[in-house]
């Protein structure tokens, strides 16, 4: 496959044709903040966490879905980028109801470390405050719909690592929701195996296994990237599992 030359941040890289703008940066060793994209899974562009400025285009682009391009001219950083990460950051905590001193995840959630790292240090918008429910009918773990930030990697996770098809998304907006087959709740489910993918997939605390406390949602993906891996290379050693 040939290979294209690009910038970025003024460092002169080389990428595979066909790599995705935040694959060639990821190779050269310059880190682009992310939310909704998860190694070993397609990526689907939701959060715009990552969007970058290139020259000649006057709007801002993924870099996770945008693809790289002979004499591409890129900037991961800069006012206008870190103005807009940080807004998309306030408005994810606005949508739903993140209360981080009461969560699973704290100390250990995607969306809170992006925060700090982002510099936001409060939220200019209205809280919405939904109205929304718990799902603890599975027998192992929990979905909480408060803390979801409809990133998605549960739902391709679920599709195309395990293969089970359980994780959905329904409705439209500030109404879109995880869903279980046909809106039925988790414990229900015959298409469930029970794998836990999807939890270790969450970068927040909207899926958790049942009785952990405050801080405890550690996320171990090593399991997830060993699945992957050994699919590419069709090499399965199950102890390693």
């Amino acid at each position: 496959m040939a290979a294209k030359t690009l910038t970025i941040d003024g460092k002169q890289i080389s990428a595979e044709e066909g790599a995705t703008v935040l694959q060639a940066a990821t190779e050269a060793g310059i880190k682009i903040p992310t939310l909704c994209h998860l190694e070993g899974v397609y990526d689907i562009g939701a959060c715009r966490l990552c969007i970058v400025e290139i020259t000649g285009i006057p709007k801002l682009l993924p870099a996770c879905t945008t693809k790289v391009s002979e004499g591409m001219d890129v900037k991961t950083d800069s006012e206008r980028l870190r103005k807009y990460r940080r807004m998309i950051l306030e408005l994810l905590f606005a949508e739903r109801n993140h209360v981080c001193a009461v969560c699973v995840s704290n100390g250990h959630c995607e969306l809170q470390t992006l925060a700090y790292s982002q510099g936001m240090e409060h939220v200019r918008y209205d809280y919405t405050f939904p109205k929304w429910n718990m799902d603890i009918t599975h027998r192992l773990f929990g979905m909480d719909h408060n803390r979801c930030v409809l990133c998605n990697r549960c739902v391709r996770v679920c599709w195309h690592i395990e293969g089970a098809g359980t994780k959905n998304v329904s409705g439209r907006g500030a109404k879109s929701k995880i869903i279980t087959d046909l809106n039925m709740p988790w414990g229900d489910s015959d298409s469930c195996t029970e794998c836990g993918k999807c939890v270790m997939s969450c970068p927040t605390g909207a899926l958790f296994n049942k009785g952990s406390t405050v801080g405890e949602m550690e996320r171990d993906r090593n399991k997830l990237e060993f699945i992957v891996t050994a699919r590419e290379k069709k090499q399965w050693i199950a102890a390693d599992l």
